[in-house]
């Protein structure tokens, strides 16, 4: 019964999505992503919730990490969520970073460090040796517990060194060769327009508007 108030109070106000996470660059593309498929909907972000801490990621694989985040972030919140896990995936490599691209150099890494370490990793790499491509899965979680999974790639090569000043994470070493740039050269259109995220989100979107009757048809 308080699943069900919670989902009509959901449902009658304005629509508002959690996103799972605190980091602003992540934050800041989804909201762009998802408010221009539906500019009424209201997003915001974990650091709302000061009081949820970290949640550990235990998961092997992005889709296992994605659906532990926004389940404890509806639980906690009552809300609906939303939640990315995302990385890089680089195949000779073994498939490194993988899910530990946010901590590959360390529980406490930043961007930089992280770049560090993946260009020592390729060093003696070359040619499609240098083959990556960023991942990205989107979890949406209800509270009465109806959910959509999607999954979106990006393709393209490590560089021997950054290029581009915006972005975050790995984007000053990805190159996308269809258009000659790095994620970290690109503005936000084009960036949304070809990366993995904006590829999750336009998956996600086929989908919405039947998730959001599921959610109306639990509480009717």
């Amino acid at each position: 019964m308080a699943c069900r108030k919670i989902m009509g109070n959901m449902l009658k106000e304005k629509l508002t999505a959690v996103l799972a996470t605190r980091n602003q660059g992540k934050i800041k593309e989804l909201e762009e992503l998802l408010t221009a498929v539906q500019p009424d909907l209201k997003i915001i972000g974990l650091d709302r919730y000061p009081k949820i801490g970290d949640i550990p990621e235990t998961g092997s694989t992005f889709e296992e990490n994605a659906r532990i985040k926004a389940v404890a972030v509806t639980h906690a919140t009552g809300l609906l969520a939303v939640a990315d896990d995302s990385g890089l995936v680089v195949p000779a490599l073994n498939g490194e970073p993988g899910v530990y691209s946010a901590r590959y150099a360390g529980p406490q890494a930043t961007d930089e460090e992280n770049n560090r370490k993946l260009l020592r990793r390729m060093q003696h790499l070359s040619g499609d040796e240098r083959r990556a491509s960023f991942v990205s899965v989107l979890y949406a979680f209800a509270p009465g517990g109806q959910n959509i999974e999607v999954r979106g790639e990006w393709t393209g090569t490590i560089l021997k060194e950054p290029r581009g000043r915006d972005g975050f994470g790995y984007d000053p070493l990805f190159y996308d060769p269809e258009i000659g740039l790095t994620a970290a050269q690109m503005n936000p259109s084009q960036k949304n327009s070809r990366s993995h995220r904006g590829r999750a989100l336009a998956e996600l979107m086929k989908h919405w508007d039947e998730f959001l009757r599921r959610i109306a048809d639990n509480v009717s």
